[in-house]
């Protein structure tokens, strides 16, 4: 008789199989020795030593393509692969969240989404996110929805922290015919952008090809060639408005990667103001006086990335009439824009 495959701790408790999310890490070349289970708690954000461990027997912890024992000790250039377990999603529900709707017709909705709302439901954030408030508002439930193949008709998605406008397609067929747009890249998509700095030309193109970092794989890159690591990234750029050491950027997309506008300037060396991850709030010093002070009021005053897409150019996908939306800029960024203008443009006043 064979073996059976042993059964984690949700499968013996009779839960649904758990969904798992792969880890790469690369030990440092200038690593110093020390025990795998020990590492791995110290790199990995909220592990802990017994669930390391507990991986680990479990072979799902291999280094260079092999498995180990929690007492195995990296070595400098090894390749760590780590499979987490994590509980699969709850059931997506509608939530009486309020949303700003700039259009709606049958087939289709446009909404000005707020910085700090998640677009769709993910580990961490299963609730309060912009997909739950379209389920209220369209009064379908889950398993309508599904039924539909809408889940929901979410077209294109915009960062957690960026603001602007975002299609929500009403049926399957909308579904379908907006996404080819996009894919077709028919679409326009214009943002606006603090940044740090003035670029020089005033105007160009970014063209790189983005994928994601090796070092963090929540970060995306800019690589040389396209291929296995990135692929094809184009926006264009001008400066709307020179504000001595910011910009206030229009940005337009040709391509809709992962954190696109982001990683680009941030390979242009202008960083968007108050982006975390893209260097946006590394303190620089400006040459006048109290600087610092102004800048840690900024960044507070702004405490996400300083990018809104403000503009959607597309098709209605029945009656194939064009159609075009713009979104004022939000309070904070205006606010952020307004004293950078009063402070470094008319410092007297």
């Amino acid at each position: 008789m064979q073996n059976q495959p042993q059964k984690n701790e949700s499968e013996q408790r009779g839960e649904p199989p758990l969904e798992p999310k792969k880890l790469t890490l690369q030990v440092s070349r200038v690593q110093i020795p020390m025990r795998i289970d020990q590492y791995l708690t110290q790199q990995v954000e909220n592990a802990t030593r017994n669930k390391v461990q507990e991986a680990i027997e479990e072979g799902r912890v291999l280094v260079n393509e092999n498995r180990v024992k929690s007492n195995y000790r990296i070595k400098s250039c090894d390749v760590i692969e780590m499979t987490f377990l994590r509980p699969p999603a709850p059931e997506l529900t509608a939530e009486n969240i309020p949303i700003e709707i700039i259009y709606e017709d049958c087939d289709l909705m446009v909404v000005n989404k707020k910085a700090g709302m998640v677009v769709h439901p993910a580990f961490g954030n299963w609730t309060g996110t912009l997909a739950n408030a379209i389920l209220h508002h369209i009064g379908m439930d889950a398993e309508e929805l599904d039924q539909a193949e809408l889940r929901p008709g979410i077209v294109h998605r915009l960062d957690k922290n960026t603001s602007g406008l975002i299609i929500v397609a009403k049926n399957p067929i909308a579904l379908h015919r907006l996404a080819r747009q996009f894919a077709e890249r028919k679409v326009i998509k214009v943002y606006k952008a603090i940044v740090w700095g003035v670029p020089d030309p005033a105007a160009g193109t970014i063209t790189t090809n983005i994928g994601r970092s090796k070092k963090d794989r929540k970060v995306m890159a800019n690589f040389p060639f396209e291929g296995e690591y990135g692929k094809t990234a184009i926006t264009d750029y001008s400066v709307m408005e020179n504000l001595q050491w910011f910009s206030l950027l229009s940005l337009r997309l040709h391509t809709g990667r992962t954190h696109q506008i982001r990683a680009h300037l941030q390979h242009l060396g202008h960083q968007i103001l108050g982006d975390v991850t893209y260097g946006g709030t590394i303190l620089r010093t400006l040459p006048f006086s109290k600087s610092e002070s102004f800048v840690k009021n900024l960044l507070e005053l702004l405490p996400r990335q300083a990018l809104h897409a403000e503009t959607l150019s597309f098709h209605q996908p029945i009656s194939h009439e064009p159609l075009s939306f713009t979104a004022p800029m939000p309070e904070d960024m205006q606010h952020a824009l307004d004293k950078i203008r009063s402070t470094l443009l008319h410092p007297s006043c």
